[in-house]
């Protein structure tokens, strides 16, 4: 398998304005794919964000398989945080969260109401990994109604907040974190996502390995999807073989086009054509 990195440079930079900028903020509303969601994570926000409320989005879970999707929410609710399954793009489940960020800040507001200070707005920040869809998300939970605050006294100069509603201010500037690759398993599923870039891994190697873990967790599906028939314990590449002729992916004559099928096989699963699946598992 291939070893798949990233840029240390750009993680240290984007590390270090997070530290910042985490020290302004009330809660963190951390995007993830419902379809890799610890893959998609990047385990230094959980000591980035210490002290602070956290809410978990299970983006895309439109994507994901249904009944995985209950089991991470499961799982992240154990480790306590707050989670949802979102789909950013229709916007579906977006509605949800302001009510979830009242209840996930509602010690501070009853601190601040201690205090003599009403309706300070929650202050909050968006972060994840590239292209987990966090800019859709801000611009669909932020609707086109959200107007910047510009700078405050007290407020490092520079900082963008969205008011979102009078409770609610989110930080314009979403931390983006790069993912860890120290376990392989994680390049390759955020290979399989499209959250690196398609140079690095080659998209037979990726439908190869796509086509290994439907046939053992989602058997059938790539079978109902191409119109196939496979034999029991058929090689990977060998239903490769089958969706090119299936699909007349041809170069020239009888030539079959693998590449062809495979950036096909890799797409459709990407789009959700080849039905809900979820790449991972919670652990224990």
């Amino acid at each position: 398998m291939a070893n798949y990195q990233w840029y240390p440079g750009h993680m240290t930079k984007a590390k270090r304005m997070m530290q910042e900028d985490i020290k302004l903020i009330d809660l963190v509303i951390e995007l993830v794919d419902a379809r890799v969601p610890l893959s998609s994570r990047n385990p230094d926000i959980d000591e980035l964000s210490k002290n602070k409320s956290r809410i978990i989005l299970l983006n895309k879970s439109d994507l994901s398989d249904a009944r995985k999707n209950k089991l991470w929410m499961d799982y992240f609710s154990s480790k306590g945080f707050y989670v949802l399954e979102i789909n950013s793009k229709t916007g579906a489940g977006v509605k949800s969260i302001q009510g979830v960020v009242q209840e996930a800040c509602k010690e501070k507001i009853a601190r601040d109401r201690k205090r003599g200070i009403l309706n300070r707005p929650v202050r909050a920040m968006v972060v994840g990994i590239p292209n987990v869809g966090k800019s859709t998300f801000i611009n669909s939970f932020a609707g086109r109604a959200c107007t910047k605050t510009g700078n405050k006294p007290g407020v490092t100069k520079g900082k963008q907040w969205i008011r979102l509603n009078k409770s609610l201010e989110l930080l314009d500037t979403p931390g983006i974190l790069w993912p860890k690759f120290e376990d392989q398993t994680v390049g390759l599923h955020l290979a399989m996502i499209g959250s690196i870039n398609d140079e690095i891994v080659h998209s037979d190697e990726l439908a190869y390995e796509l086509i290994r873990f439907l046939q053992k967790e989602y058997s059938g599906l790539i079978e109902k999807r191409y119109q196939i028939e496979t034999i029991d314990g058929q090689d990977a590449y060998d239903t490769i073989k089958t969706v090119c002729v299936s699909k007349k992916c041809y170069l020239k004559g009888e030539e079959l086009d693998i590449m062809k099928a495979s950036s096909m096989i890799v797409e459709d699963f990407r789009n959700g054509r080849i039905g809900r699946i979820t790449l991972e598992m919670p652990e224990g």
